[in-house]
């Protein structure tokens, strides 16, 4: 038995306990399987009077359960990513990203951490100008070899899972139930499909039920996973709505296509342009300027030798951006030994001196 997967899984599956509550326990018992090694005096120390939490450690009550799910991931050929596998995306890692979950099950063949990641979401009931415009502005990212996510739902899901595929492009279905199933079951056809050049990912495992509440709650991992966010045809309410909501919180950037006055499913694109919650996105190039993905490819390295009034420490972060291209403030944290403040003033430095550049999402990179 993969001994390590089984105490993760366990791990996940105790009772009463969120996704921010999960990753806050890793910070204090390191590993899971610490967890279930604790005396009940020592998990009082840690939950308190929470005694149903702690009586179903003590009785190892989700052993089964997480033994079953392991099982049935060995036989499926499903990763099970922990939050410690290096397949596990590191976008939901960041700061920002705290209710995000710390097991996740893939099934596909996409890399999840690839250096562009778009999501596009939209309404159920996409008209032919919402096919048209996911079909071009999918079509434009081809040079760029972008992966496309969304959440393999009727409508600009599914448009945007085939347009990917049509293209040539990597493409992640993030689903609100568990790898036994797909739901509608009228995409199964387009999920085998993906599994070839792309995948399904979910939080959910395969003995849980199918409930409505799940669908909104995975739009949180298809906001995470992607640098940017594109809506494309969205009513005044709405799951693609919830997304674009979440992706500002986690600090992505986000693009709304725009439509006419009066469409019902044009109203809520509208809206987030009108209110500055979303870009106006007319083109890819939009996206590609906004993002500064525009001509990355003809930018050549700026060699340190050209600078040489920088001290230690801004050569450190210097060197840093030249090899890893883009980088976040905690990037550069978790890359280097200079502190947060110390850092934030290097970067302020280095802007002034017009070494580097912030782009959206508060992301730096060389000029």
């Amino acid at each position: 038995m993969d001994t390590k997967n089984f105490y993760w899984l366990a791990f996940n599956m105790i009772p009463g306990i969120g996704c921010k509550t999960t990753r806050q326990l890793l910070e204090v018992v390191e590993e899971p399987e610490n967890l279930f090694s604790e005396t009940r005096k020592g998990l009082e120390a840690i939950f308190g009077n929470r005694t149903k939490i702690i009586d179903a450690i003590v009785s190892k009550s989700m052993f089964d359960e997480a033994e079953r799910e392991l099982k049935f991931a060995t036989d499926n050929n499903i990763d099970i990513l922990t939050y410690d596998n290096p397949k596990y995306p590191q976008r939901l890692k960041r700061a920002e990203c705290d209710d995000c979950p710390t097991v996740l099950f893939y099934k596909g063949s996409a890399e999840l951490n690839m250096q562009k990641v778009v999501s596009i979401v939209g309404t159920r009931k996409v008209t032919e100008y919402g096919r048209k415009m996911v079909d071009e502005l999918v079509s434009g990212m081809m040079s760029e070899g972008i992966l496309v996510v969304s959440g393999l739902a009727y409508g600009v899901d599914t448009c945007s899972h085939k347009a990917a595929l049509q293209y040539g492009l990597p493409t992640v279905g993030v689903l609100g139930h568990g790898l036994n199933m797909i739901y509608p079951a009228e995409n199964r056809n387009l999920a085998k499909d993906m599994l070839a050049c792309g995948g399904l990912l979910t939080e959910y495992s395969s003995q849980t039920k199918l409930e409505t509440h799940n669908f909104p709650a995975r739009n949180r991992i298809i906001a995470a996973l992607s640098d940017a966010v594109i809506v494309i045809e969205a009513a005044k309410k709405g799951g693609a709505l919830i997304t674009a909501e979440i992706a500002n919180g986690y600090n992505r950037e986000v693009f709304s296509v725009p439509g006419k006055v009066g469409d019902t499913y044009s109203e809520g694109c509208n809206n987030l342009i009108k209110n500055h919650k979303a870009n106006l996105m007319q083109t890819v190039q939009d996206m590609y300027y906004v993002m500064g993905w525009k001509n990355n490819k003809k930018t050549n390295v700026v060699q340190t030798s050209l600078f040489p009034e920088l001290n230690a420490d801004e050569k450190v972060i210097y060197d840093l951006l030249l090899q890893n291209s883009e980088l976040t403030l905690d990037e550069f944290v978790a890359k280097s030994d200079l502190s947060l403040p110390k850092i934030a003033s290097i970067l302020l430095n280095l802007e002034l001196k017009n070494i580097i550049v912030c782009l959206p999402g508060k992301k730096y990179k060389i000029m």
